[in-house]
């Protein structure tokens, strides 16, 4: 983040020459142990008798999701779940399709809602028939405790709260309105370059059928294509579950990249500066890419995010792939690396460890 160096977190074991292959989840599995087998286990008796709520926070498109999910897949999903706010409103617009889940959700909101405007007004807004007004927190907040209630005594990482500047005042006291009572929270903060927004969102494809995701300079699939009338190369969907081995394309709007959602970055900027220096609350601090001059001291050469480009080979069919560590420059023009996800994860683990006191 411009102007706000996130310290940088040490995965490298000093003498360990161990490779993974860390899109892998058997290998994947395999990593978490050696990088963090001592504090997984711990988080695993903490959660045996207690919860957190841990507060994702991070620019549009940062990763938020992927690092809790690793986080889960780790520690295991029986005592953690990820809440996304978004994905809770889009569940509840399908809910109330259904006329006997939209009964009990209506009985669910006069039980636990308190707010300005009326609960029918509530509904209109999540399903488009008021677009002329926002959702309010008021409303929210039953929302994600409804989720909760469905999902047991876990653990949670809440995605997508605080959304705007208005919410803070919540966020600092959500944990005692879902009910977590005296149970630790903390934020996660996550420091992502725009520069790495922009080519994840410039660079993505999607199956035309089963709409599995790639990324044509980050995330290729076996096999790549040429297309001699526009000379461009293009990826061919491999997801298994996919019957067709279609040509993936490019999602409308991608083109511009991360000024697509400025509007949405400057907004999730102002939240994460905001609650950076608030007091009170434990902080965790993931980020996403490393220098390049610190890389050999803190990072295995597997942590790297590799970047893909591609060559037509003279007079045949087949392109030549070359992999290379992607580089970026950070929000302050310093060339630094990308990292997997794993390794962020393994930061996640560590520090969440340490702010839960194991």
């Amino acid at each position: 983040m411009k102007g706000y160096p996130f310290p940088i977190f040490k995965t490298a074991i000093p003498g360990n020459n161990q490779i993974f292959r860390l899109e892998d989840p058997v290998e994947r599995r395999k990593y978490f142990t050696l990088k963090a087998g001592p504090e997984i286990e711990r988080i695993r008796g903490f959660l045996e008798h207690n919860t957190f709520v841990g507060f994702l926070l991070g620019k549009k498109n940062a990763g938020k999701g992927t690092y809790s999910k690793l986080f889960i897949e780790a520690v295991g999903p029986e005592r953690v779940a990820h809440i996304s706010v978004g994905d809770i409103v889009r569940s509840v617009h399908r809910d109330l399709s259904d006329a006997a889940k939209r009964e009990e959700l209506i009985a669910f909101l006069q039980h636990r809602y308190r707010g300005f405007i009326n609960i029918e007004k509530a509904l209109d807004i999540i399903t488009g028939r008021d677009t002329a007004s926002l959702l309010p927190t008021e409303a929210i907040l039953p929302l994600v405790e409804r989720e909760i209630g469905r999902l047991g005594r876990k653990a949670v990482f809440i995605d997508g709260f605080p959304r705007g500047m208005d919410q803070i005042s919540y966020s600092l006291y959500f944990r005692a309105l879902i009910g977590y009572r005296d149970d630790p929270d903390f934020f996660v903060f996550i420091d992502v370059p725009e520069a790495i927004i922009d080519e994840r969102m410039k660079y993505r494809v999607v199956c035309p059928h089963c709409h599995a995701p790639r990324n044509t300079k980050l995330l290729r699939t076996k096999e790549v294509g040429f297309d001699p009338q526009t000379e461009a190369f293009y990826l061919i969907c491999d997801d298994p579950t996919c019957p067709n081995r279609q040509r993936m394309v490019a999602k409308e709007g991608d083109a511009l990249g991360i000024e697509a959602i400025r509007d949405r970055i400057e907004v999730d900027d102002r939240i994460i500066r905001k609650l950076l220096d608030l007091e009170g609350v434990p902080k965790i601090f993931l980020r996403n890419a490393i220098p390049v001059e610190n890389a050999k001291e803190y990072i295995d050469d597997y942590e790297i995010t590799p970047a893909f480009r591609y060559q037509k080979k003279p007079d045949a069919d087949a392109v030549d792939v070359i992999e290379e560590p992607w580089v970026v420059n950070d929000d302050d023009g310093v060339p630094s690396y990308s990292l997997m996800p794993a390794p962020v994860a393994v930061s996640l683990i560590k520090q969440t460890a340490r702010v839960l006191g194991l």
